[in-house]
């Protein structure tokens, strides 16, 4: 719930929808996984699917851990980022990737890891994904306003990061 400027709640539909919709884009990331041309084809389909379905997920990629960085695989946003590797360790994916533990920013500005990537980006989620216990790489998504993620997404995005586990 938010509040109006006189402090009388008001419902967010799109925090409200999002369980029921976060069960169809599971279905829906399982289909896209079993039919895609192999690894790389099925991580793009989802990448896209989440930034399509969900429209407070603006930027989504992928980070691959190699060695002691994450770099940059499959994204879709309005425009790419700078930020195309990253120490482990660096800014909330990095701290993500060497925490294994979901990282939510709900305000960009007030969180020193924070990498800025683009203007428009006000908060933060991180999910890692993981294969025999060992982070692996992470969702990296920004959205454009603060707040923008809570703890269904956190578990939705969970969810999907046990799927792209090999």
């Amino acid at each position: 719930m938010g509040r109006a400027l006189g402090g009388t709640p008001v419902s967010h539909p799109v925090i409200e929808e999002r369980p029921a919709a976060h069960g169809d884009a599971l279905n829906l990331v399982r289909a896209a996984i079993a039919e895609a041309a192999g690894p790389g084809a099925a991580v793009q389909r989802v990448v896209d699917l989440l930034h399509d379905r969900f429209p407070p997920y603006d930027w989504v990629g992928i980070y691959w851990v190699d060695g002691s960085d994450l770099v940059l695989g499959p994204w879709t946003g309005p425009e790419a980022t700078d930020h195309i590797r990253i120490p482990i360790g660096t800014g909330v994916c990095g701290a993500a990737a060497a925490s294994g533990q979901t990282e939510i920013v709900a305000d960009v500005e007030a969180d020193p890891r924070y990498l800025a990537c683009f203007a428009s980006t006000k908060s933060e989620i991180v999910v890692p994904i993981f294969d025999g216990g060992a982070v692996i790489g992470e969702i990296d998504i920004d959205g454009s306003d603060p707040d923008a993620f809570d703890g269904t997404d956190a578990r939705f995005l969970e969810e999907i990061a046990a799927l792209l586990s090999p």
